[in-house]
């Protein structure tokens, strides 16, 4: 047995696989303590399966577990105290950053804030050049002096990002090494053995965010894993990692930066196998409708979408964590988005969230602004006796006289006008984060389809499908719990990555071959120790390269282990050429190329075939008809079918209300809804 599990801003979801038969549960997150919402998701599986929790979590294999934990800390300023040590004479690295500005022309817009401030930042003299030699010896005594200053400050984390540690560490190494002695406790970063590439801001940002969080994730994954031992777990904790794999949880408390996007990276994952198999492997649009955040990616000839710029926050106004991930999308709209009128008269919804705590207004449990999910409930799409299967019975009345006092009076509409006005803005906003990754990359959404995922995704996502002119709707079965099932689905992985500078017209195979021996030996030891439990293993190499005076380089994956021969570098050139043209249309054949940074990468399958499936149930009809609020009907009819009894073969026509007991379909008139074999839940136009 297997648990997969995802703490969200709202909601803990939890996939239980026994074989071939997968299970979902739900329970409220629990801000204040995250281990607590993961315990109280896991009650709820136990009690399910009649058992205490000892017995229920003695029999499981793996605890596989996505969070939102580090990025939050980042976003609320909640991270550790952390100082950054650089090279004497380059202490603005991370205020000067990479010049570029998402709008040239807007100065009204501050420059942002670096992560650590200037008087956290500390000059080491030294000088090592680009060549690997010593310029400068290491002063040792001045670090020493750094490490008094460190200890009157109470910093309670360092990061290390020495000019070009990546050629010649010894530096870097021996101040690790004085900090260990005589600064015990305090975690430190270096940045050639995290994160070792050749841009310089995108290296010591990734070292002082990765420092920032260690004393955070190891206390939480300590907690998390002591507290699951306690309650009677002996199996293997694993952590989602930004990159769309899953490391021991212990990894990743060495090198928490990989769980910045542990959440949302799976639901692509997910995206990719449920496309496949219910919908003809289209090109899919993945969206995971949390009930803070609406987080987009676009699957497309079975390739997850990678991103190597991967920002905290807004391009060039956030910050950079110098790795690469799976590209995700994020915005404020989510279930529990509030709706609120602006200075100026304007309906606006998000990017604030009611969250878990105190949640929409309807959850009873202190909330005091409307929100998406509350004009659901006014609307007749969310039944606010079946909320959670009935576990959790809602106010409809509070929400309506809420939503009244505070939307629709001000503006001068009805109760029901008021939330299919707040639906209908969320659904834009919804519409334009999906534009950005097809209409403005050049790809039409009529060739994809839009995959809904979270638990409030059924309330717009054929409103959002139909506005794009997509080819359909697929809500999968585990649609609701997406990322945790893209958890079940995902590979043990590592990648490792080394710097050497050469050309195609002077290569250097000897130092080549080496780097990329070098690179598998430590793939081969992963694979022997974390993977060791793997069906097989793969390691594929990769390396990062550009055309002479170019300024970025593009990752240009490498069909073979070792460039033997002037046909092997050939081969090579040609595929950089190639990936060159596919992203920007163009080539320069006749340029030399620069070979940058090699990397190798190994994954571990540890399961075939996706994942189990949900256990059937009878078919059964209509449950019930109930009055439903659209903008172009008004009040209307709808039937009520319950989305687990549905047969592969039964069609369903709009208005109608598909239900569960961990989401809400709300299929639109004039559109048709099917059960596919699969088991998902497919709607057209």
């Amino acid at each position: 047995m297997r648990l997969a599990c995802d703490t969200g801003g709202t909601f803990t979801d939890l996939v239980v696989e026994e074989g071939d038969t997968i299970r979902l549960f739900k329970a409220s997150t629990t801000p204040d303590d995250p281990v607590r919402g993961v315990l109280d998701a896991l009650r709820l599986a136990a009690n399910h399966a009649g058992e205490d929790l000892s017995t229920f979590l003695g029999r499981a294999d793996a605890f596989i577990h996505g969070t939102t934990r580090a990025i939050n800390a980042i976003l609320t300023g909640n991270t550790a105290k952390t100082a950054f040590l650089t090279t004497k004479g380059h202490p603005d690295i991370l205020v000067i950053r990479e010049g570029g500005r998402t709008e040239p022309f807007n100065f009204t817009v501050p420059f942002p804030e670096p992560y650590v401030p200037r008087r956290l930042t500390f000059e080491v003299p030294e000088r090592i050049m680009a060549n690997g030699t010593v310029r400068e010896a290491l002063d040792e005594a001045a670090v020493l002096e750094i490490v008094e200053k460190l200890k009157a400050m109470k910093v309670e984390a360092v990061g290390v990002c020495l000019l070009w540690s990546i050629v010649n560490p010894v530096h870097e190494k021996r101040v690790g090494e004085l900090l260990a002695e005589h600064l015990p406790g305090v975690p430190v970063s270096l940045s050639h053995s995290l994160n070792p590439t050749l841009r310089e801001y995108r290296r010591a940002s990734a070292t002082v965010i990765d420092a920032s969080l260690k004393p955070l994730m190891f206390d939480y994954l300590d907690s998390l894993t002591r507290r699951l031992g306690e309650a009677g777990f002996n199996g293997r904790t694993l952590m989602v990692t930004s990159g769309g794999g899953i490391m021991d949880a212990s990894i990743v408390a060495r090198a928490p930066i990989h769980s910045i996007n542990s959440g949302p990276a799976m639901a692509p994952v997910a995206g990719r196998f449920y496309s496949d198999r219910d919908f003809d492997g289209r090109p899919a649009i993945v969206a995971d409708t949390g009930g803070t955040t609406y987080d987009v990616s676009l699957v497309r000839d079975g390739r997850i979408p990678w991103t190597r710029e991967t920002w905290i926050g807004q391009p060039f106004r956030g910050h950079m964590t110098g790795f690469p991930s799976v590209d995700v999308k994020s915005i404020g709209a989510g279930g529990g988005s509030i709706a609120w009128v602006d200075g100026g008269g304007l309906l606006r919804v998000g990017p604030q969230s009611a969250g878990s705590t105190p949640g929409p207004v309807s959850y009873g449990k202190g909330g005091t602004e409307p929100t998406v999910t509350d004009c659901s409930i006014i609307l007749g799409y969310i039944d606010p006796d079946f909320f959670l299967g009935g576990t959790m019975v809602l106010d409809r009345e509070a929400a309506r006289d809420v939503l009244k006092a505070k939307i629709a009076d001000p503006l001068g509409l009805t109760v029901e006008e008021a939330a299919a006005s707040v639906l209908t803005l969320a659904t834009e906003k919804m519409v334009g984060a999906i534009d950005e990754i097809t209409v403005n990359q050049g790809i039409d959404p009529s060739t994809a389809i839009l995959m809904g995922g979270g638990g409030a995704a059924g309330l717009n996502a054929v409103a959002v499908g139909r506005r794009l002119g997509c080819a359909g709707v697929l809500i999968p079965e585990a649609g609701s719990v997406l990322s945790a099932a893209g958890a079940l689905m995902s590979d043990i992985s590592s990648d490792y990555a080394q710097m050497l500078y050469t050309t195609d017209r002077k290569f250097d195979f000897d130092a080549v071959n080496a780097v990329l021996a070098s690179l598998e030996e430590r793939c081969k030891a992963f694979a022997a120790g974390p993977g060791s439990d793997a069906l097989r293993n793969t390691i594929t190499f990769s390396v990062e390269a550009r055309y002479m005076h170019q300024i970025w380089e593009i990752e240009t994956p490498m069909a073979m282990a070792r460039i033997e021969n002037q046909a092997d570098l050939d081969a090579l050139c040609a595929a950089f050429h190639a990936t060159h043209r596919q992203i920007f249309e163009i080539t320069d054949d006749e340029s030399d190329i620069e070979f940058v940074t090699w990397r190798a990468k190994v994954n571990c399958v540890i399961r075939e075939g996706g994942t189990g499936k949900l256990p059937p149930e009878a078919p059964g009809g209509t449950l019930t008809n109930r009055k439903v609020y659209f903008s172009e009907t008004g009040w209307t009819d709808a039937e009520v079918i319950r989305f687990e009894t549905m047969s592969a073969d039964r069609e369903v026509a709009g208005p109608a209300i598909i239900e569960s007991s961990f989401t809400t379909v709300v299929v639109d008139p004039n559109t048709n809804a099917r059960r596919t074999e699969g088991g998902g839940l497919r709607i057209t136009f």
